[in-house]
């Protein structure tokens, strides 16, 4: 049952005074239970505890960590029915989403469970000492990763539970031996109390300290901003739009004591068709892209947003079946009135440009929060100058670019902002053939996809979910897979320190049994 409170650590409280709900944008109406904001004073005591419980959590153990973990998981799906009708009612996504986002949450949960378990994901790395070096002893030195401490979890809308409350960010951070808070996001709020009441339950049956976990609710961005300039605070995660996550960005590098964002922001995933694509599979790929675009209403930060193609008879065939596809295709209801609204000006202001036309557009009357896809072109000359042409509409929409030739598709590619992902369509002796493309494509993105589309994130240890600016804040770091832990942990290294007051990963006769670097050769032995 919803309380509409918050979790400071174990405890519910509500002491602030400002309140609100949720939405329902299928039924379009406001759903029932009454939210309350954290108060400043609330704020501060959950960060106060989240840095007390660092102190304890961070000695504990992988085996119990992983324990935790995966009596999370074990908790969200106790939840059941009541998760997933909270989660359609937020969002007015359907059922089987709903299940498979849940699907792939507890599967996230479960993976870093693994990897803490076995514990090898801390690089333990020792380059043992040499005293009688001459002219110098060389010292023993040993490095390994340590967690940075209580780290805020900013939920997405699009995710209400891989990328929010329990996800990706929460799951990583939780492993590496950091307590999280949330920032709660505000249309999906009943969501995630409901998995906040998961994870404190987990917590307390595994003997987690106070304070592990907090869920803080919020309807605007005062408690994001206290939470983000708090002393206490060591980093935070973020998925969301480029403005939210670069205030967050520019908040936590004015503290006095900086601390990264990790934000995974805006992409157009550019798609570059290359002629053998279109002259071959023209209206198969018209029909697949059709359905990535209008894929949940479009609300992926990986839509492919920009589709290029040389000029040709090919192209133009393209555009037509495209066009065709996607008129043919049902609108979406959105998450929200206000992500409608936002698209519906995205769209207007795009469709606006100088040199724009509208290939295909869905305009019949449809219910209230509906999306109604389009299709833009637009010459390539007109592309390269004009940058409102570059921008995320977050929505089923896509704008076609025609280039005249592989030297102008190279600028413009060039040109581009950071992207998630880029995808070539074509053979593969084209990717010869195009190389200079190719390469400019390489330089913008975070995962290059070969004939497929780019909706659709495989959670794994060698997927990339980040790329250069303003895809994410940094692109070395992933925001997907058991390598994105590595956004929690900084390298601390101990010289000639003695063995019995060296962290077990490092002690002499490995008592972990982990893998570790020792003296540049990987073993599990001891010596």
């Amino acid at each position: 049952m919803l309380t509409g409170k918050n979790y400071i650590g174990f405890d519910l409280s509500a002491e602030g005074d400002t309140t609100y709900r949720t939405f329902n944008p299928l039924l379009n109406v406001e759903n029932p239970t009454i939210f309350s904001e954290a108060s400043e004073e609330e704020v501060d005591m959950t960060v106060t505890l989240a840095a007390k419980a660092f102190d304890a959590y961070r000695a504990i153990s992988g085996v119990q960590k992983a324990d935790f973990i995966n009596a999370i998981a074990d908790e969200i799906m106790a939840l059941d029915d009541e998760l997933v009708n909270m989660y359609c009612a937020e969002t007015g996504l359907p059922e089987g989403r709903a299940k498979g986002e849940r699907g792939r949450t507890v599967g996230q949960l479960r993976s870093f469970a693994d990897l803490v378990r076995d514990g090898s994901w801390v690089e333990a790395t020792i380059d043992t000492g040499i005293p009688d070096r001459t002219p110098l002893p060389k010292p023993d030195l040993r490095k390994i990763l340590v967690p940075l401490g209580p780290v805020v979890v900013f939920g997405a809308s699009n995710f209400p539970l891989a990328f929010s409350t329990a996800g990706g960010d929460t799951a990583a951070a939780l492993a590496a031996g950091c307590p999280v808070i949330v920032k709660s996001h505000p249309m999906h709020a009943g969501t995630g109390e409901l998995v906040a009441s998961a994870i404190i339950k987990a917590a307390k049956k595994t003997g987690m300290p106070n304070g592990v976990f907090s869920n803080l609710n919020s309807s605007g961005i005062e408690v994001g901003v206290q939470l983000v300039k708090h002393p206490k605070v060591k980093a935070v995660g973020f998925t969301g739009s480029i403005g939210g996550g670069r205030a967050l960005f520019d908040l936590a590098a004015q503290r006095e004591e900086p601390i990264p964002v990790f934000a995974e922001m805006g992409s157009v995933n550019p798609v570059i068709a290359l002629p053998s694509a279109l002259s071959e599979k023209g209206n198969e790929w018209a029909k697949n892209y059709a359905g990535s675009i209008t894929l949940a209403a479009g609300q992926f930060c990986t839509n492919p947003g920009l589709i290029f193609g040389l000029r040709s008879a090919f192209l133009d065939g393209f555009i037509k079946s495209l066009g065709e596809e996607i008129e043919r295709l049902d609108p979406n209801c959105m998450l929200h009135p206000n992500i409608h609204d936002k698209y519906e000006r995205g769209k207007s202001e795009l469709s606006s440009q100088a040199g724009v036309t509208i290939a295909a557009s869905v305009e019949s009357g449809v219910a209230p929060n509906y999306a109604t896809q389009r299709i833009l072109t637009v010459d390539g000359d007109e592309f390269l100058k004009n940058p409102t042409l570059h921008k995320e509409v977050f929505g089923p929409f896509s704008v076609v670019v025609r280039c005249k030739d592989e030297m102008e598709l190279t600028t413009i590619i060039s040109n581009l902002e950071g992207q998630l992902t880029g995808t070539i369509l074509g053979s593969s002796e084209e990717i010869y053939k195009y190389s200079g493309v190719v390469e400019a494509l390489h330089g913008r993105v975070g995962r290059l996809i070969f004939n497929g589309v780019p909706t659709g994130v495989e959670v794994c240890p060698a997927m990339q979910h980040g790329g250069p600016y303003p895809a994410s804040t940094d692109s070395r770091f992933t925001a997907v897979g058991v390598h994105s832990i590595k956004r929690w942990v900084r390298p601390l290294s101990y010289q000639n320190w003695p063995d019995i007051a060296l962290p077990d990963e490092l002690k002499n006769n490995n008592p972990l049994k982990i893998s570790r670097l020792v003296d540049n050769k990987f073993t599990q032995d001891a010596w």
